[in-house]
């Protein structure tokens, strides 16, 4: 008798070890794939560029960038390392510094003020964290000057600050502006290429 080909049932299943689950493509390929996400991307990258051009003191985009990445990036994990790491690969050319550790954990604090404006959108929500971010880089890397270059006082702690108004407001109008141009550029994008629009604003645990 000829051999004839199997066609039963069990024949035309998948091996049982093979779920479906293990044919998922992972979250982080699937997102990195999304033109939105190499939008994001090379907004961050042209921000951290940025730096590098002639500027007054502390008139730069690291506070905004660091709420754009927490407010876009879908990937928690990316809104916090892309960023990051950006600002230490400039940093590696401009140069290394003693308050290196307060900057970087101010700039954290932008990504979860980001991270909040990203469930609770909205204009006045966005100019509101603006400043906050503006006033806590402020409050902690003054600080932390405070205690490496003044006298341990009350008098030292308030020269401190006295002295670092004029940077806080050039840091603030940075603020202000590199936000207005990187959300800016974001809503113009979405209005001209619909294809860059996040089709929702769930969380993402991957």
């Amino acid at each position: 008798m000829p051999n004839l080909p199997d066609y039963s049932p069990q024949a035309s299943s998948p091996p049982q070890h093979q779920s479906s689950a293990s044919q998922k493509t992972p979250a982080w390929r699937t997102i990195a794939g999304q033109p939105r996400f190499w939008l994001i991307t090379t907004l961050v990258a042209l921000g951290v560029i940025s730096r590098w051009l002639p500027h007054p003191p502390n008139f730069t985009p690291i506070g905004a960038l660091a709420l754009f990445g927490g407010t876009f990036y879908a990937n928690w994990r990316w809104a916090f390392s892309l960023p990051l790491l950006s600002l230490f690969l400039s940093d590696l050319v401009l140069g290394l510094h003693i308050l290196m550790p307060v900057v970087y954990g101010s700039f954290a604090l932008n990504v979860l003020l980001g991270r909040w404006l990203r469930f609770h959108w909205g204009i006045v929500n966005l100019a509101v964290v603006t400043l906050v971010g503006s006033f806590q880089f402020y409050l902690t890397t003054n600080f932390a000057c405070w205690i490496l270059s003044y006298p341990h006082t009350l008098a030292g702690l308030i020269e401190c600050y006295v002295n670092a108004i004029p940077f806080f407001r050039n840091s603030a109008l940075a603020d202000a502006t590199y936000t207005v141009i990187l959300f800016g550029s974001v809503a113009v994008a979405e209005r001209v290429f619909p294809v860059l629009r996040e089709p929702t604003r769930q969380p993402t645990t991957a």
